[in-house]
């Protein structure tokens, strides 16, 4: 994945300006495809110097406010990355080594404070997650693309829900051996 058709799709989606892309971007596509304002900025230009969207004057802005919508070029670029195949990222995770290296120096070693740390940050996501699909999935018909669009939130609740019992399931394990003194 790229952040360039991150955004193409976010245009697609909504032309809009660079700033309220920016904001868009944090609520939907950020959740799982982080980027800073600074570096949606600077890919708007290179989208814009390819061909794929053109910016215009937003009426009434004041200042440098531009509207950015996708042209058929980047749309043609987004259907062609679309039908791309590639193989899942490889897990890298601090974690999984600092629970080796516990296993490695012997229970004690303190792995726990970081396990809760993020049992707390998965449970505040879980939240987050839980409130979108109540404000935007629930008690209606969807559409076709929100149906999709809930299906990435299911995909994200699911995995937010694993780290928490993965979590849990680790503090329980780590007390356990403690308490047995292994």
């Amino acid at each position: 994945m790229s952040l360039p058709h991150a955004l193409l799709t976010s245009l697609l989606e909504q032309p809009c300006s660079g700033m309220d892309l920016a904001r868009r971007f944090g609520r939907s596509i950020g959740f799982f495809w982080p980027a800073t304002h600074q570096q949606i900025y600077k890919e708007l230009g290179k989208l814009e110097a390819a061909g794929w969207v053109r910016s215009s004057a937003e009426e009434g802005a004041r200042g440098r406010k531009r509207c950015y919508e996708v042209l058929p070029a980047g749309e043609q670029e987004l259907k062609r990355w679309v039908a791309e195949t590639d193989d899942p990222p490889p897990l890298r995770d601090a974690m999984m080594v600092r629970l080796r290296a516990e296993a490695a120096l012997g229970t004690g070693a303190g792995v726990e404070n970081d396990l809760r740390h993020r049992m707390a940050r998965h449970r505040t996501q879980l939240a987050l997650y839980e409130d979108i699909e109540q404000r935007d999935f629930t008690g209606r018909e969807l559409s076709a693309a929100e149906q999709l669009q809930y299906l990435i939130l299911q995909s994200g609740l699911a995995t937010e829900r694993e780290h928490i019992r993965f979590c849990e399931k680790a503090l329980a394990l780590l007390e356990a051996l403690e308490t047995a003194g292994v």
